[in-house]
């Protein structure tokens, strides 16, 4: 059964973001906090008492809805907590959504955080459960990094040509957050930089790879008829597909690793709500999940913006630069702008609400009429995915 679009359509009236960064002096509780009522804040009039309900999304820095009641006194109102690997801000919104969407009730709040420098942990922080021993062991960047070579051997990409598009993904989304004051690295990298950081994995070295890091978002949301009581300019969610894969990959031989099918299928879902048919075309700007470099790569196929296999062609052709047909992480992507777990899917929200509403600044991109949040979670073989279409128009 296909994901059918809702019964009432929903939009977006407000959203706060707080910087990606080292919050060293910022507790969890802080940066939701900040987050709420820079979100709260920008909506003539409202306060926290006309929200009805509450979700937050995070991973590991707390349990229960209490995580997001405590910090914002809360009382008696009903506060979900979500977790969805990587994918968790997504699920977030993505509960909200339906929420309001049936309903329950008139105005509801999304929330995502995630404290991870804090967490003694070098990278994502993970609490796993007890097992049988057979699930593969390896890390995030081992994981990513068999992107590179299998779509290399599928599409016959020389190395030079392959290295060369990963590169330009990791200096374009630099370029973009060194102009995006809440992004964790605003500095461009040079090609040179790129390609002689450490190694980390296969291709893989450190600029390839996204930044960990501490921050929340938040987005409240309305049905769409109410939405310009709120504010004049509303964005609505026009589409919304969500697929969590079976793990199945990881145990199948000869697995694909040039596609995520979880991520074909959650993009066909909102673009069949969305009225979406040649996306390449009909959407202005994208934020995708660029963890590491050739998961961008992959991504531009899976989501119907290049024919397969040709990609590498188009990111170096200019394609997805700021100023290219399509741009794709105006913002700076998980690749400048950083990736605390729990907040990162309302991050990109945030980002596709920012410019269809005309505010993105120095990073604007013209004319922007509907922009595409895609969210994915685990490894390559076992995925959750998240699609979300926005627009400026109902």
């Amino acid at each position: 059964m296909a994901s059918r679009r809702m019964a009432h359509d929903v939009a977006i009236v407000a959203m706060g973001c707080t910087p990606f960064r080292d919050h060293w002096h910022r507790s969890a509780d802080d940066l939701l906090v900040d987050a709420v009522h820079e979100c709260v804040g920008s909506l003539p009039g409202a306060t926290l008492d006309d929200v009805d309900a509450f979700w937050v999304g995070t991973q590991g820095s707390g349990m229960s809805g209490q995580t997001l009641a405590r910090p914002l006194r809360l009382v008696g109102k009903p506060v979900t907590r979500v977790e969805n690997y990587c994918a968790t801000g997504s699920e977030s919104l993505r509960n909200a959504a339906f929420a309001v969407a049936s309903g329950a009730y008139d105005m509801v709040m999304a929330t995502g955080v995630e404290k991870l420098k804090d967490s003694a942990y070098s990278g994502l922080a993970a609490v796993y459960p007890p097992a049988d021993g057979t699930d593969v062991d390896w890390t995030a960047p081992a994981g990513f990094s068999l992107l590179a070579p299998a779509y290399q051997q599928a599409y016959g990409v020389g190395a030079r040509d392959m290295r060369a598009a990963l590169t330009k993904v990791a200096m374009k989304n630099h370029e973009n957050g060194a102009l995006n004051e809440r992004a964790q690295f605003r500095k461009a990298v040079s090609a040179e930089a790129v390609e002689n950081a450490p190694r980390v994995a296969g291709q893989l070295g450190v600029l390839d790879c996204s930044g960990v890091s501490d921050g929340a978002a938040a987005a409240i949301l309305v049905r769409a008829e109410d939405a310009y009581r709120y504010t004049d300019k509303p964005v609505f969610l026009r589409g919304m597909g969500f697929v969590a894969g079976s793990g199945a990959g990881l145990a199948t031989d000869g697995y694909d690793f040039t596609t995520f099918p979880e991520v074909v299928q959650a993009a066909r879902q909102a673009y069949d709500q969305a009225g979406v048919t040649d996306p390449a075309t009909q959407i202005s700007l994208a934020e995708v999940h660029d963890c590491f470099t050739p998961t961008e790569v992959v991504l531009m196929e899976d989501l119907g913006f290049s024919e397969r296999g040709k990609a590498w062609r188009d990111i170096l052709d200019g394609r997805y630069d700021l100023g290219g047909a399509l741009p794709v992480n105006t913002d700076g992507g998980l690749k400048s702008f950083g990736h605390p777990i729990g907040a990162t899917g309302l991050r990109m929200v945030f980002e596709c609400f920012t410019q269809l509403r005309g505010a993105a600044g120095a990073r604007q991109v013209p004319d922007a009429r509907l922009a595409l949040a895609q969210n994915l979670g685990g490894q390559p073989g076992s995925c959750v995915a998240f699609v979300a279409v926005l627009g400026s128009q109902r």
